[in-house]
């Protein structure tokens, strides 16, 4: 595959990703498990770490946490919201870091463990809701009075701040989101990677220049050979 192929094919799986990231967090949000949200945009976010790499799946987990501020702006998501207005710093680094370690760290564990491509797609896929789950534990646990001013403001009483940050936000949300990315990540990495095999890899190669030229060179010198060998 040369060079132009391979980057066209980036940047359309890139694009694709991308939008797949916006859409699936969009639909997500309107599906509400206790506090929070269903997250269903782990998935493009793992594929993208898997067939590019760490840097475009940080740049996916990125964009991830942009939608997330940007519902949270508009108010589809009040539970961010009132985070946000209360503990802005400490939640705009929950936003982003964890979506962006959530792209990044499995994208790296794929490449460190590559040579066995089955497992390291299972981790890679298992990392991003671990990572996207425990983020959000310790940065929440860090603002647990804010945690608990939006638990009195919603009457939310009979619980903990950590039960309510584990249980109610985590747990459920946690759960799904592994069985979702165990499921579907692989499943769809192993069919792209045999789309590229069918698509690009039997695709004849383009000749570059410099081959062209070697090429040409081999003829004119087979030509003087013959040449010669008839004279004789």
């Amino acid at each position: 595959m040369n060079s132009k192929t391979l980057t066209a094919r980036k940047i359309a799986y890139f694009a694709i990703l991308l939008a797949l990231v916006v859409v699936l967090q969009i639909w997500g949000s309107a599906i509400p498990v206790g506090a929070t949200r269903l997250c269903f945009t782990l998935v493009p976010i793992v594929l993208g770490a898997i067939i590019l790499g760490q840097w475009a799946g940080m740049c996916l987990g990125f964009a991830f946490g942009v939608v997330v501020l940007v519902s949270a702006l508009v108010g589809a998501d009040p539970f961010t919201m009132y985070l946000l207005q209360e503990s802005p710093i400490i939640t705009l680094l929950i936003i982003f870091v964890k979506g962006t370690l959530a792209g990044f760290l499995p994208g790296l564990t794929f490449k460190l463990l590559k040579k066995r491509p089955v497992l390291a797609t299972i981790l890679a896929a298992a990392v991003a809701p671990i990572v996207n789950t425990g983020v959000f534990v310790v940065g929440t646990l860090i603002i647990s009075g804010t945690i608990e001013g939006f638990m009195a403001s919603a009457n939310i009483t009979g619980q903990s701040v950590i039960y309510f940050i584990i249980i109610g936000c985590a747990g459920i949300n946690f759960l799904v989101e592994l069985g979702i990315n165990l499921i579907l990540a692989p499943s769809l990495a192993r069919v792209i990677g045999l789309i590229d095999k069918k698509v690009f890899e039997t695709t004849p190669k383009t000749k570059t220049e410099n081959e062209e030229v070697k090429e040409v060179e081999e003829n004119l010198t087979k030509e003087e050979t013959k040449e010669g060998d008839e004279q004789c």
